[in-house]
């Protein structure tokens, strides 16, 4: 039988190599919230200090809620950061893709300090005034990425639990807005909210089934320092 294979962790060797050469600031940047059915999705730009790095940072899909939590904070405090959403009146109009890099781009343009090279997870470069490098995976091999990825993550978790709040009975401080058999449910006897987003299918059927045709009005997330979502 097998020996399970150990999953390496993000390292810093790509942001160091470009310091070495003199090229600094570098930020990573990541999503979260691609698939579900209500909520933004919320994007993060990172630059770490090299002097002071948080250990234990990792892909976020990799690590507890509660440690997704305790990083957040190291990294709030030790790194420049910045946050930016796409809502669903963005992902109506764009498609998921578009509506996740417009959100990246916005992301690093709020950073306090601008980069000159950008690292993102994934295949699709984004809109950035600098050398901006996708790479597939990032998330798991870039630490400044895996730093983003949990940012993004926590981010966007507080959101949908402010909308758990505004919204009861929806459960989107459980699932975050994914299609799950209890969001579903509720989905269908509620009706949708103006979170949702109304291109999938089943918060479609709903609209039709709730006679929702008004238009309201969903205002883009402008990109805000991370402080406004402690």
């Amino acid at each position: 039988m097998k020996a399970a294979r150990s999953v390496a962790a993000p390292s810093f060797r790509r942001e160091r190599a470009l310091l070495k050469q003199g090229v600094w600031p570098v930020a990573g940047c990541d999503e979260a919230g691609r698939g579900p059915v209500a909520g933004p999705v919320v994007a993060a730009a990172v630059i770490l200090d090299p002097k002071r790095i948080p250990k234990g940072i990792d892909d976020s899909k990799r690590m507890t809620r509660d440690r997704r939590e305790e990083l957040f904070e190291e990294i709030c405090a030790t790194a420049l950061v910045a946050v930016a959403a796409a809502p669903p009146s963005r992902i109506e109009r764009d498609n998921i893709l578009r509506a996740s890099l417009w959100a990246l781009a916005r992301a690093v343009r709020a950073l306090p300090e601008a980069p000159r090279h950008v690292f993102v997870d994934g295949r699709d470069p984004i809109d950035a005034a600098c050398a901006c490098e996708a790479v597939i995976g990032g998330d798991g091999a870039i630490l400044s990425v895996a730093a983003a990825s949990i940012v993004a993550k926590v981010a966007r978790d507080r959101l949908m639990c402010a909308l758990a709040r505004e919204h009861p009975g929806y459960g989107f401080d459980t699932h975050m807005g994914y299609g799950v058999p209890a969001h579903l449910d509720a989905l269908d006897r509620l009706g949708p909210t103006v979170h949702h987003r109304r291109l999938f299918a089943p918060v479609a059927a709903a609209w039709r089934k709730h006679g929702r045709a008004e238009d309201e009005d969903r205002a883009d997330v402008t990109p805000q320092p991370v402080a406004a979502l402690a």
